[in-house]
C-alpha cells in the first residue's frame, strides 16, 4: 500500500467550500444521451484536498467542467446545483460567472503541453488572466506580481520572458498552476496535473501542489489515476465509477479498509515492491452509458454481486463518520 501522507486539517473548522448536489451531465449522440454524470453528490471543507479517481472515462473530468460550467456541446448540464461559498453558480449569468472564475475557482487544465499558447511568453499568458479581473492594475504591479506568482510554485525568474517551447514539461505545468492561482481563488481544480510527466517531475509538481497548498489555504480538488500519488496528496477521495460516486472517505479508510467492490479493485491493482504476485485486473466492461442498468452500475463487473443488485440502485449512505458508500453488501 502506498504511503498515506495527508494534511489531515479540514475538519477542524468544517466549514465547506463546495456542495455539489444531483450534477447530471449528458452528451448528445445519434443513438441517444450518454450518461457522463449522474447526479452526483458531495462536498468540499475548507482547505480540504479531495481526490477524484476512477477509470478513464468514469466522469471525472466532465464532473469537474460542471462544477464550472465549462461543458461544452454536445454535452449539456442536465440538472445541479453547485454552492461555492455559498454562491448558486448554476444560476448565474455567463457574465457573472466570468467574474467568479479565476477569482473565486480556477482550473489547472490536463496536458500542459498543450494549454500554454505557443507564440506567447510566459508574462503575458499569466498576464492575461490577471488584467481580465484587475484592468488597472500597473504594469509594475503586474510585473511583480508575475514574479511572485513563479517564485511561489519554484520557477526562476528567468521563465518571465521565455515561451512555453522553451520549458519542461514539469515547467510548463508549473506555470498553469501559477496561472491557477493568480486571483487567490478559494477553489483550485487540477485535473490529472501529473499526466504525461516522468516520475522525478511528477514529484517536483506533486510537491509544488502542496506547497500552494499550505502557503494559500486553497481548497483543492485533485483529479488522477494515480493512487500513490493521491495517498501524499489529498485529505478524502471519492471513487467514480461509470458516472456515479461509488465511495468517499478520509484517504487513510479508503486505503486500509475500502468497502465498494469496485474501490477494492482498484486498491488491488496497485503494484507493490514488497511482494512478487499477479496484479488483480477489473473483469469486463462498463455498461452503455446510454442504456444503463436497472440496480447498481457495477453489478456486470463485481465479484460478489447479489439478486438484489441487479433489482435496485444502492444509494450512498453514511456507514461511519465521513464514510461513505453505495452498495448493498453494508445494508
Amino acid at each position: 500500500m502506498p504511503t498515506v501522507i495527508t494534511s489531515q486539517n479540514p475538519t477542524k473548522t468544517r466549514e465547506k467550500v463546495l456542495e455539489v448536489k444531483n450534477l447530471r451531465v449528458h452528451y448528445e449522440t445519434p443513438k441517444g444521451d450518454v450518461i457522463a454524470v449522474n447526479g452526483i453528490d458531495f462536498h468540499l471543507y475548507k482547505g480540504e484536498t479531495l481526490g477524484l479517481v476512477g477509470e478513464s472515462g468514469c466522469g471525472k473530468s466532465t464532473a469537474t467542467a460542471g462544477i464550472l460550467r465549462l461543458v461544452q456541446p454536445p454535452g449539456r448540464i442536465v440538472s445541479g446545483e453547485v454552492l461555492l461559498n455559498g454562491l448558486d453558480l448554476m444560476k448565474l449569468s455567463e457574465s457573472e460567472l466570468r467574474r467568479v472564475r479565476w477569482t473565486e475557482a480556477s482550473l489547472v487544465p490536463q496536458g500542459a503541453m498543450n494549454s500554454l499558447n505557443p507564440v506567447m511568453k510566459v508574462k503575458d499568458q499569466i498576464a492575461d488572466g490577471i488584467l481580465a479581473h484587475t484592468p488597472h492594475i500597473s504594469k509594475q504591479a503586474l510585473k511583480e506580481r508575475i514574479y511572485e506568482l513563479l517564485n511561489l510554485v519554484g520557477l526562476p525568474g528567468r521563465v518571465y520572458d521565455l515561451y512555453p517551447h522553451e520549458l519542461s514539461g514539469g515547467m510548463k505545468q508549473r506555470v498553469c498552476i501559477a496561472m491557477g492561482i493568480a486571483l487567490n481563488p478559494s477553489l483550485i481544480i487540477a485535473d490529472e496535473p501529473t499526466s504525461a510527466l516522468d516520475v522525478v517531475v511528477q514529484r517536483v509538481v506533486a510537491q509544488t501542489l502542496l506547497d500552494v497548498k499550505k502557503k494559500l489555504g486553497v481548497s483543492m480538488i485533485l483529479i488522477g489515476h494515480d493512487m500513490g500519488l493521491q495517498a501524499q496528496l489529498v485529505d478524502r477521495i471519492a471513487v467514480m465509477y461509470a458516472g456515479n460516486i461509488v465511495e468517499i472517505a478520509p484517504v487513510r479508510s479508503i486505503f486500509e479498509e475500502p468497502l465498494h467492490p469496485y474501490t477494492q479493485l482498484l486498491i488491488n491493482s496497485i503494484p507493490s515492491i514488497k511482494e512478487r504476485k499477479p496484479l488483480k485486473v477489473t473483469e469486463g466492461l462498463t455498461h452503455d452509458l446510454r442504456n444503463p442498468p436497472p440496480g447498481c452500475i457495477f453489478q456486470f463487473r463485481c465479484p460478489q454481486v447479489m439478486d438484489h443488485c441487479r433489482q435496485v440502485a444502492p444509494p450512498l449512505r453514511e456507514l461511519r463518520p465521513e464514510h461513505y458508500v453505495a452498495c448493498h453488501l453494508y445494508e
